[in-house]
């Protein structure tokens, strides 16, 4: 059997006319950048996540900075995240001209430790960046107190956890602004790269939708800004999409879950954990070899059996080879949770048009290759 990581096209078929009938609307329409669609699915997309404003804009990397930079923050000023991530954490950061400073993971939810924060925070520091790591949220009331007490910002990746919720607190209600990646990996993709940010603040809003269209609110009148829009054609796939996306989560759930009950008991490898009271939307299901060496010993054989598993962000980002970039970032404390995550993280096949065969086909050979090597 083989068993594909993702399931682009098999979602694409099961709402074929759905998405099909809305791409023909823009086409039809004229109206391909800035439009009525993306005019609808922004407010679509608000009301989901429960926000007043919802700003599309061009992927998820460009959401992130373009918040800092309408917080007001940038060169000289340190932004606080951890490096067990994608880059493009970071790389916000640093687009946005500030420093990036990184402390340690929480070993069980591999999200952002809160404990570890606030002995980062200098009088430089301007702003949290959690990120919502594989589909569970950071720990954002712990968050939320610490930047209160220190007047921070704070910003959150939520690339990664489209529909999920802590345990009584939603994505962007403990926040400035709550950023998003569309790229068609995630939760919620589109045919390319594509991204938002949501949030309360209408000073945030007003200030993001100029940064966005060259500073222009306004034909034919400009200030200081970039090109990073959400194209129409984009934005009608994921309004398509965006009526699915709580069974689509459902459905992941549904698939971790009989990985979890399968694995259980396994010696060589480490189970993802979902907290309580939360709702993890498994962007990635994710388990840890319990040794640095076996990581890629696992892959090669899942691999070479059928199954398309994959490893997502191997190098933490402060062990990238361009790291630092400029000398725009620190390390506080220690962060050796971060790297034995990123050192021994393995991403089983996960998306919702799995079958119960692929996912047991998966099962089985994982229990094999533990069975030899626990």
């Amino acid at each position: 059997m083989k068993v594909e990581f993702y399931g682009h096209v098999r979602q694409y078929n099961n709402i074929k006319a759905e998405i099909d009938a809305n791409l023909r609307e823009v086409l039809l329409s004229g109206n391909y950048v800035q439009g009525p669609v993306l005019k609808r699915f922004e407010g679509e997309f608000a009301q989901y996540s429960g926000t007043k404003f919802a700003i599309g804009v061009g992927n998820g990397t460009d959401a992130i900075w373009l918040a800092l930079m309408a917080l007001g923050i940038g060169p000289g000023d340190e932004v606080i995240t951890h490096p067990n991530t994608f880059f493009a954490t970071a790389e916000a950061i640093w687009i946005a001209g500030a420093t990036a400073v990184f402390v340690d993971c929480d070993p069980r939810t591999k999200c952002i430790d809160p404990a570890k924060i606030e002995a980062a925070i200098t009088p430089k520091t301007k702003a949290i960046v959690p990120v919502h790591l594989y589909g569970q949220c950071a720990d954002m009331p712990a968050i939320r107190k610490i930047a209160d007490k220190h007047g921070l910002k704070i910003v959150e990746d939520n690339a990664q956890g489209i529909g999920a919720h802590g345990n009584g607190f939603k994505i962007a209600e403990l926040s400035d602004a709550a950023t998003t990646s569309f790229i068609i990996q995630k939760n919620l993709g589109t045919f390319g790269d594509g991204g938002a940010l949501v949030t309360n603040n209408p000073d945030i809003d007003a200030k993001v939708r100029k940064l966005r269209n060259h500073g222009s609110n306004a034909r034919n009148v400009h200030s200081f800004g970039f090109n990073s829009r959400l194209d129409d054609l984009h934005a009608g796939v994921l309004s398509a999409k965006l009526k699915h996306i709580d069974a689509w989560n459902d459905r992941r759930r549904q698939w971790a879950a009989r990985y979890t009950a399968g694995l259980k008991g396994c010696k060589a490898i480490a189970l993802p954990v979902e907290l309580p009271g939360y709702r993890h939307v498994f962007h990635l299901y994710v388990v840890e070899t319990r040794q640095p060496q076996q990581r890629d010993a696992l892959v090669d054989f899942l691999v070479k059996n059928g199954v398309d598993a994959k490893t997502h962000y191997s190098i933490a980002i402060h062990q990238q080879a361009g790291y630092p970039w400029g000398k725009g970032a620190r390390i506080a404390g220690s962060v050796t949770n971060a790297e034995k995550n990123a050192a021994m993280c393995v991403s089983l096949p996960m998306f919702p048009e799995l079958t119960e065969a692929e996912v047991d086909y998966v099962i089985a050979r994982v229990k094999e290759w533990d069975q030899a090597n626990g």
